[in-house]
């Protein structure tokens, strides 16, 4: 094939702007304009002499046994070059003295006609004189031979700012992101980041091949834009003009860097096959990238040149060692190595593939197969909807926001919505901002996935933080499903509803407040709605079974829910000795980065860690090691919030994994502390089979973990005896779990890793898969036999003589399960029915709110805990009805229940001392008010008794208990403080046929006391207080599937009646104690009653 040259520049554009003319070949016509005017006069004439001979040349070089052998098609690819020596050269001193030119008119003038010398000698290179030159003469026309095309270029391009201004919005030197779509935008929208990978080697070490196979992956598996260039598809058209010389080589290079830098800012993954031997050209390609922001990755393909030789896939080697070919590259021409490259592929020692995803897991770890900002350690994933999620209020804002809280309406949370407020908070169930928006939950049950647009791609930014809207709709659906597949909800009853209706604020923001009185929270924009109990439960559980643990729990809340986003007051500690144990997902995904991790594989628990388990985690690090990744790190995740109550509590749990970490590679039961992080998921468990297991996984995505190790049955459990299809056998089939999760929406690049069956190997006193060709060396140790040698208290069997029946011979193999560990399991289950020394599940332990001058005693919360007086023998007895000296209307409160909590507590009346204590529910649970956040401090006054036998008109007996005070402060009072309260009212309940009059009253220290005399004035200064009396006593259990309460009237009595009603019970007290003109043995039940007080 003919070798062409071509014509140069035929003005410098720098000069037309009237720049500086800085070309040395055109110095003379920068001193007179009159010579470039005779220059550009004559150039057409000779342009067309060149043509003539152009078409001459190239007809006698190309027929006949003369005609120059062909080249190499591929100037990009090219194997040849000008020099051997790595010198710059002329880059058409090789070239045939031929001259082109681009009139074809001119061209097809007589030679005869000109003065100029015919073929094969070249037109004399044309001059910029002065004079007048004669018409006929050659003066004035250029010689291409003289030309220096790679000189030029470079002149063109130094002369040519880096930055040319397209619009007034952008600034010299500054990129045009002002006048396009920002890539952040525009990568959201794509789902990707742009991205160069440019591939650089001899040629045959495999760019091509390795870069189809990774396209192939990246476009068919994962969905993404990616496009190839290399030699194939540029020099067909883009570098067509191009050589193999040097300068034009760096020009191929120059070429297509800025193809791949329009392609990667446009959100491409691009891919670049060539040899590009030059360092320096490929280092300006780099910089180039950098200049403009975009990933650029240098990828060397180091393979020795005996093995290219060996593979030779177009047989130019062996053409350069017959001597067909000269100057090729790696062989008699230079190839300068990368110096840092970022990775180098011996492809001579991998299979194609392995080179291929180690490229694969280079963008992934980078983020670069995401349309979001990186905002994870390398390695690691974004969190779901791709927002970091700490909702903890920051330090300087504490005191503001907790001040705020006092002064808003209180809604009660249970202890596992605690659970969950800490799942939301610490960001575990990323993007979720708070307890779900009705148009949330319905996009969770109906779907298990909800669209979020981070970016605002389609206006729908914050979506899940707006008020519901069911007649307003967006024309366009957010651009990102992200997985979310149970329910996180809030209820509340009526009265907590109507609270926030009224609230005086224009944004109904909520205080969030625990079953102990802490206000924990901080819930914005407050949305109530209908708690459609039925859809949730069908929708989430896909079974009917009314004494489901979970289910029961959903029927058993109010009857409406509170969507909103939430700011945690400070972190949520439990303060049971397992807080070590409780990370952020942020502090989790630190942890990870801390140790090196370049993927993370998370391990729920919710039994025992035995060698099995161990086994498998093992196993599964091994298998990512030989995915290519250098340091997987484990996270063993025992799962910390609420559990059914028959499941292996959290301490004892937690206390077994410590041991196993503690054992670390000594056992096989053990795990390496260097390559394991442990840490407690707070995450209640609803046992929902394949609805909850997406989100098991997608909560670990959130904290850094790429896959999740799941088993048979994930988040399953056998049905009740009130299971419509399934009495007492799984509720869902073992494989649903797997098949959903790996099919699921919104999962995205979560992978997961499936258990495989492993048995106990009598021979090596492992756990391991079991061999077909010995199957009497292994027994299998199912959890039920685990919990049944447990409570036998099994001792550990020979080491070289194990039996097959475990539990005949109680004892169990030394290699199940690390020996401490071992042994903790086995205390608890010899001690199962020890419930107060067990922590089951995350419930946070608190100090009783007691008075300085009380006592507490045994566990707050629970039914061992009693509140004794340091100075006083009896709550009841000893403390007078009145303060010494005050008037009648001021009596002495004894507070059993501060404001704000809602644990029942209540004075004992047969215990010695009448100690305050936990009241119980039937089945000898702690009892706590569900209704609502108490609004008042409720006790007793001394020294009172309502007595059954007195028979009020409407024909009930009084309730048999001292008589109960609602004080309507401003805040709590310190339980079992003793407190001078002046009396406002009262109201008279019915309860269960009994008369419970209810002492309405103000403590004297109160802000309002002195403005607060009677039921009126409290209406007064705060509006609707008794109407939320009535509404309490009324109704405060319904929430416990109780009918209501009646009231003998709903209009309150008067001071005087209260004073009345006060002054009868400390009649009937005084009777009941000996001290009046009756006895009280004929009075049933009283027999029991503690009486032996001084008082």
């Amino acid at each position: 094939m003919a070798r062409y040259a071509y014509a140069p520049l035929s003005v410098e554009d720098n000069a037309r702007r009237g720049g500086p003319r800085s070309s040395r070949y055109h110095q003379q016509a920068a001193e007179d304009e009159e010579s470039d005017r005779i220059v550009n006069e004559r150039m057409p004439m000779c342009v067309g002499f060149c043509v003539l001979l152009a078409i001459v040349f190239v007809l006698s070089r190309t027929s006949g046994p003369g005609a120059s052998a062909p080249l190499p098609a591929d100037p990009n690819d090219a194997v040849t070059g000008s020099t051997g020596t790595g010198i710059r050269s002329n880059p058409v001193s090789n070239l045939p003295p031929v001259v082109t030119a681009q009139n074809s008119a001119i061209a097809s003038t007589s030679a005869s006609a000109t003065s100029c010398p015919p073929p094969p000698l070249p037109c004399p290179a044309c001059t910029t004189s002065t004079s007048t030159s004669n018409s006929n003469s050659c003066e004035g026309l250029v010689d291409p031979s003289t030309i220096d095309m790679g000189t030029l270029r470079a002149a063109a391009l130094k002369a040519t700012p880096p930055h040319i201004i397209e619009c007034s919005a952008a600034t010299a030197n500054s990129s045009q992101d002002a006048c396009h779509l920002p890539s952040s935008t525009r990568y959201a929208a794509l789902g990707q980041k742009g991205a160069t990978l440019w591939m650089t080697g001899c040629s045959g070490a495999g760019k091509t091949t390795i870069a189809t196979v990774l396209e192939d992956t990246l476009i068919k598996k994962y969905g993404k834009h990616v496009y190839r260039l290399d030699g194939d598809n540029l020099r067909t058209g883009l570098n067509r003009d191009l050589t193999f010389s040097e300068a034009d080589r760096a020009e191929s290079v120059r070429r297509t860097g800025e193809i791949a830098t329009l392609f990667a800012d446009s959100g491409v993954i691009t891919l670049v096959g060539l040899i590009s031997p030059y360092r320096g050209d490929r280092d300006e390609v780099r910089k180039r990238h950098e200049e403009q922001g975009i990933p650029f990755y240098e990828i060397f393909l180091d393979v020795p040149v005996e093995e290219l030789k060996k593979r030779d896939p177009k047989g130019q080697y062996a053409r350069v060692e017959s001597g067909e070919l000269k100057h090729f590259t790696c062989i008699d021409d230079p190839y300068e190595e990368p110096l840092k490259p970022e990775i180098t592929l011996k492809t001579h020692e991998l299979k194609i593939e392995e080179s291929a995803d180690m490229l694969f897991k280079m963008l992934e770890r980078d983020g670069i197969l995401e349309g979001a900002p990186k905002l994870s350690p390398p390695g690691l994933p974004n969190p779901d909807g791709d927002e970091i999620v700490d909702l903890h209020v920051p330090d300087h804002l504490k005191i503001e926001r907790k001040q705020e809280a006092e002064t808003l309406p209180k809604v009660l949370i249970t202890d596992i919505d605690l659970n969950w407020l800490q799942v939301i908070g610490e960001g575990w169930a990323s993007p979720l901002k708070g307890f779900m928006r009705e148009g949330t939950l319905l996009e969770t049950i109906h779907f298990n996935s909800i669209l979020v647009d981070p970016f605002n791609v389609t206006g729908n930014a914050n979506k899940h933080e707006r008020q519901t809207n069911f007649n307003d709709f967006s024309e366009h659906q957010p651009p990102q499903r992200v997985s979310m597949s149970v329910p996180i909800t809030l209820s509340c009853t009526s009265f907590t509803k109507e609270a926030i209706e009224k609230s005086p604020r224009n944004k109904r923001d909520v205080a969030l407040v625990t079953q102990m009185g802490e206000t924990v929270a901080i819930l914005r924009d407050a949305e109530v709605y209908n708690n459609r109990k039925e859809e949730i439960v069908t929708r989430m559980f896909g079974a009917i079974d009314m004494e489901h643990p979970y289910i029961h729990h959903i029927y058993s809340g109010g009857d409406y829910l509170i969507g909103g986003e939430i700011e945690l007051l400070d972190r949520i500690k439990y303060n049971d000795g397992l807080d070590k144990w409780r990370k952020t997902a942020n502090e989790l995904m630190a942890e990870f980065q801390e140790k090196g991790a370049d993927t993370v594989y998370a391990f729920q628990t919710r039994n025992p860690t035995h060698a099995g388990h161990a086994y498998l985690m093992r196993s599964a690090g091994e298998d990512l090691k030989k995915q290519g990744y250098q340091n997987p790190v484990l996270w063993l995740s025992p799962l910390g919030g609420w559990t059914k109550s028959d499941d292996v509590p959290l301490d004892v749990r937690v206390k077994q994994h410590e041991e196993v970490l503690e054992a670390g590679t000594t056992h096989p039961g053990g795990l390496d502390p260097a390559t394991t992080v442990m840490a407690i998921w707070p995450s209640p468990m609803v046992y929902a089979g394949p609805t909850e297991v997406q989100f098991h996984a997608k909560s670990r995505r959130s904290a850094g973990a790429s896959y999740f190790v799941v088993g048979r049955d994930p988040a399953g459990m056998k049905g009740s005896s009130m299971a419509v299809a399934h009495k007492d056998d799984d509720l869902y089939d073992g494989d649903h779990g797997r098949y959903v999760l790996q099919n699921s929406p919104g999962i995205g690049g979560m992978k997961m890793l499936s258990f495989v069956k492993v048995m106990y190997d009598t021979k090596d006193n492992v756990m391991k898969i079991p061999d077909d060709a010995r199957p009497d060396d292994f027994i299998s140790i199912s959890g039920t036999k685990m919990r049944l040698l447990a409570r036998n208290g099994a001792v550990p069997c020979s080491a070289t003589d194990i039996p097959t029946d475990l539990v005949e011979a109680n004892c169990i193999p030394r290699g199940f399960m690390v020996p401490e560990g071992w042994q903790g399991v086995v205390d608890y289950y010899k001690n199962v029915n020890d419930a107060e020394r067990w922590i089951p599940w995350s419930r946070p332990v608190v100090e009783a709110p007691a008075c300085h001058r009380t006592v507490p005693n045994g566990k707050f919360g629970s039914t061992s805990f009693y509140l004794k007086h340091k100075e006083i023998e009896s709550f009841w007895h000893d403390i007078p009805i009145r303060p010494t000296g005050e008037k009648a209307e001021i009596i002495n409160f004894v507070v059993e229940i501060p404001m704000y909590m809602t644990a029942k507590m209540e004075v004992q009346k047969e215990l010695a001392g009448n100690v305050i204590t936990q009241d119980t529910n039937k089945d000898g649970s702690p009892r706590y008010y569900t209704y609502g956040t108490p609004f008042f401090n409720y006790g007793l006054i001394p020294q009172t008794w309502e007595d059954p036998t007195l028979i009020s008109p409407q024909g009930n007996g009084g309730d048999n208990d001292p008589l109960d005070v609602m004080e309507i402060g401003s805040g709590p009072l310190k339980m079992g403080s003793i407190n001078p309260c002046k009396i406002l009212g009262s109201l008279e309940l019915i309860d269960e046929g009994e008369t419970d009059h209810k002492i309405i009253c103000i403590v004297l220290t109160d802000p309002d006391a002195s403005r607060i005399n009677s039921m009126a004035d409290l209406d007064i200064v705060k509006p609707g207080t008794t109407d939320k009396l009535v509404d309490w006593l009324k109704r405060y259990k319904t929430s416990d599937g109780k009918p209501e309460n009646s009231l003998a009237q709903d209009t309150p009595t008067t001071v005087n009646e209260a004073l009345a009603i006060i002054e009868e019970t400390h009649g009937r007290w005084r009777d009941l104690c000996g001290h009046g003109t009756s006895s009280s043995s004929y009075i049933k039940g009283a027999e029991k009653f503690w009486l032996t007080s001084p008082g």
